[in-house]
């Protein structure tokens, strides 16, 4: 009873364009993977600092950074 098929894909496929348009489709994907990659990456951040995370030497610090930088270095202490 649970199982989905290639049939009750292409159905939800229809009522997807119908409802959204083909022109949208695309951008609803988009936007799905987009967050599906960035919960896959918060369930896999276990707390350590990542090299995403470490401000890059080739920037300049900006206000931001540098709010990021003091409360990392408040959370740790």
């Amino acid at each position: 009873m649970g199982d989905i098929g290639v049939p009750e894909l292409l159905i939800i496929l229809a009522i997807a364009i119908i409802l959204f348009g083909p022109a949208r489709i695309g951008g609803v994907g988009k936007s799905l993977g987009e967050a599906i990659r960035s919960f896959r990456h918060a369930v896999r951040d276990d707390g350590s600092p990542s090299a995403a995370q470490e401000p890059d030497p080739a920037q300049p610090y900006t206000s931001e950074k540098k709010t990021q930088l003091q409360e990392t270095t408040n959370a740790s202490e």
